[in-house]
């Protein structure tokens, strides 16, 4: 019990932003590895440096689990990757066991389930994911969209956790461990003046410096602070699910992205989010269905 309380202290240490990581060798890398046990069972270890209050992130989780059905699958990018979210995942040791649905030429299916142990040892299965896989380089170059980048103010005219006078409202260990700017036009909720419009944007990179890939994709979509924040309600909102589409592999240098909350009903939102590389391109969409923060 104390080397763990031991781990968790250290996980949770702040990462020099001084420091320029690379894909690979990260703390997002480190912290989202996994080891194969025997064919599609891996063990993991959920860090506290991606807690949200108490919980652990869902894109991080989401990425973890990508990390593993890139092992057990042949095709080697997340396409399609959908999670349903069923309890809320702690800091600690984990199992993820994986199963390859279909092969083919050109897409591979697998599932995959995060599970960890309560103290009298019984099995709680925290998340489970349907993906496609495919190789984002064998992709040909035709694009047709009238999807346009997100209007965002320059960087260094937006804001981050340490420049407002109190912290993010539920923000934690995880803000340390990315580096994001929010538009000013999406933070009125952090002095107590929010626009109602459902909105949030902002520029986003990994602190540590590490470049996007696909996989860190799936972490970039769940990162914000919730749209609920602007629409007026503040507190925890879990996802039920999210299905991610990563389009292509993004260029290096900071991501924008854009979320949007149309209609939020019995207790419901939606989110729709967009993540736009630094060459201009769509590398990400997706629509997380979440609980609501209760009104007080």
């Amino acid at each position: 019990m104390a080397e763990a309380a031991q781990a968790t202290a250290q996980a949770a240490v702040p990462v020099p932003r001084s420091a320029r990581a690379t894909v690979g060798d990260s703390e997002f890398d480190r912290d989202t590895a996994v080891t194969r046990r025997e064919p599609g069972v891996y063990d993991a270890e959920l860090s506290a440096g991606w807690t949200i209050i108490h919980a652990v992130n869902g894109g991080y989780l989401l990425a973890m689990l990508g990390r593993a059905l890139g092992d057990a699958l042949p095709h080697p990018d997340p396409f399609s990757v959908s999670a349903h979210y069923l309890t809320a995942s702690r800091p600690g040791p984990a199992v993820i066991r994986t199963e390859v649905v279909r092969t083919g030429r050109t897409l591979s299916t697998g599932q995959a389930s995060l599970l960890q142990f309560e103290e009298d040892g019984t099995e709680v299965e925290r998340i489970r994911v349907l993906a496609t896989y495919g190789d984002l380089d064998a992709l040909p170059d035709d694009v047709r969209t009238t999807a346009e980048p997100p209007a965002i103010a320059p960087i260094d005219h937006c804001f981050g956790p340490s420049d407002g006078p109190a912290p993010i409202p539920g923000s934690s260990a995880i803000t340390e461990r990315l580096d994001i700017k929010l538009d000013p036009a999406t933070i009125g909720w952090a002095i107590g003046a929010p626009s109602g419009k459902g909105e949030m944007r902002g520029w986003f990179a990994l602190a540590d410096g590490r470049d996007a890939d696909p996989l860190s994709l799936l972490l970039t979509v769940d990162a914000l602070p919730p749209t609920s924040f602007e629409l007026g309600l503040t507190g925890w909102t879990p996802t039920v699910e999210l299905t991610t589409h990563v389009r292509c592999r993004p260029a290096p240098g900071p991501l924008r992205v854009a979320i949007t909350t149309r209609n939020l009903a019995g207790g419901f939102l939606e989110e729709d989010a967009e993540v736009w590389d630094s060459a201009d391109r769509l590398v990400a969409q997706s629509r997380q269905l979440a609980k609501a923060p209760r009104t007080a």
